[in-house]
């Protein structure tokens, strides 16, 4: 056995649990509303699925689950020797058709409640005690006719029973909710999946509502995964030119409607991709498309509770010799010269600017981008606000000293200069053992 080698994981393993930790807690008491399909249950590895949802559970996530039941529907249909008929993608349910469906909800509802019950060794369920609790939570309504369109036994959401979803979630309780739903007078009606996702977030006022992808990720038009969209840009998306997959345009106008009734955070997450629901949830970036209307990212002044991040942030420069050491002191009594970059709670970037009023000069110092973050436009967005900041305050040159990003600052309209340069007292503090080049960019 290699010890390098296990030594490696180890570290591996203690630096993702500590990156992921952060939203462990954060998650704890939440209200996530998850929407999965039927080909998602009918997947050889659902029990996959399954397991990460009990792990989730186990964190002390307020769960609901919403399955669907097409290819199940499709296949008792089939069985019977049923024309399927679809009308703007919603099945028109006959009588005939309305029995397979409750076939296959039935089905579907059961073995899912089964897979939750296990306690299997050498699974994330081991010993675990999940309770799931399902019913006559949905009041729906007929479609109707529309278009001309006779929908017949297909409804949509009429209420919720919210004080019940929410006792049974108090209690520790997952959720299951199925596409199907009960009108006061005894009648069963085949609802959309996606209807009774959306329409409980909401009603719940859910913190996440995520839709689990059969097809590929909302990409950009050069094949990059679209990370992140407000309200008002997934509404350009949809209003644009661009060809999307029906899925994806459903579950986008799902995702906004939400975001704009309440719920904090709709993702929309590629099914197949390994663990997916877990990268999404405990990594910064995630492997899926968030919408929101709230800033997960924001460029501000820094404060003094920011000093431990932006330690954390310098330090492997300053071992590198980038930047120079500054010790937290310094760090404290200057931090207000600070601006930094913050994504869900972690500084990702930084730079301060340090004003010399005499000669109407500012230095640019310590501009530093996460790794995992750079050549993404970050430094350019922090250079920017140092030059707006030291203009708001009359300067008319800025300068900064470099040892090894000299091109970068040259490829930003900086000009490299002597050492008269600079003004009188950063002069008595230049570093004749660094040999730092100087450069500087009129305002």
């Amino acid at each position: 056995m290699n010890k390098s080698n296990d030594s490696d994981q180890v570290l591996e393993f203690v630096n993702w649990f500590r990156a992921a930790s952060p939203y462990v807690n954060a998650h704890r008491g939440r209200t996530f509303v998850l929407m999965f399909t039927g080909d998602a249950v009918l997947d050889k590895h659902f029990d996959t699925l399954i397991h990460d949802i009990a792990i989730l559970n186990s964190l002390g996530i307020r769960l609901l689950l919403v399955h669907g039941a097409r290819p199940q529907i499709e296949k008792r249909l089939k069985r019977e020797q049923i024309d399927t008929v679809y009308k703007n993608g919603l099945r028109i349910t006959d009588g005939k058709a309305l029995e397979c469906v409750k076939e296959a909800v039935g089905s579907i509802r059961v073995e899912i409640e089964s897979l939750l019950s296990m306690g299997v060794a050498n699974t994330p369920m081991a010993g675990a005690h999940i309770r799931v609790a399902s019913g006559n939570f949905v009041t729906a309504q007929p479609l109707g006719v529309r278009d001309g369109v006779d929908f017949q036994h297909t409804g949509e959401v009429r209420r919720l029973d919210i004080d019940a979803i929410r006792d049974r979630l108090d209690h520790g309780d997952i959720v299951l909710l199925s596409p199907s739903g009960y009108s006061p007078t005894g009648e069963v009606f085949n609802l959309s999946a996606e209807d009774v996702a959306t329409s409980t977030a909401i009603e719940l006022q859910a913190d996440k509502l995520i839709f689990l992808l059969e097809g590929n990720n909302l990409l950009d038009s050069k094949r990059q995964l679209i990370r992140e969209l407000s309200p008002a840009e997934a509404d350009r998306l949809l209003d644009s030119k661009r060809k999307l997959a029906d899925e994806i345009r459903t579950h986008l106008r799902s995702a906004v409607h939400a975001c704009r009734f309440g719920v904090r955070r709709a993702h929309l997450i590629q099914r197949k991709t390994e663990s997916a629901l877990l990268q999404e949830l405990f990594t910064r970036d995630g492997v899926g498309t968030l919408i929101t209307a709230e800033t997960i990212e924001a460029l501000r002044t820094a404060t003094i509770d920011d000093v431990g991040g932006i330690i954390e942030l310098l330090k492997p420069l300053e071992e590198k010799g980038v930047l120079v050491k500054r010790s937290r002191e310094l760090l404290e009594v200057e931090i207000d010269e600070y601006c930094v970059i913050e994504r869900e709670g972690m500084i990702i970037g930084c730079a301060a600017m340090h004003p010399y009023h005499k000669e109407r000069v500012a230095e640019l110092a310590c501009l530093a981008v996460h790794p995992q973050y750079q050549d993404s436009g970050r430094g350019e967005h922090l250079l920017a606000h140092i030059e707006k900041q030291a203009k708001s305050l009359g300067m008319e040159k800025l300068i900064v000293l470099t040892t090894q990003t000299a091109h970068w600052f040259q490829e930003k309209g900086f000009v490299q200069a002597e050492m008269k340069a600079l003004p009188v007292k950063r002069k008595n503090l230049y570093n004749l053992h660094r040999k730092s080049k100087i450069f500087y960019k009129l305002l």
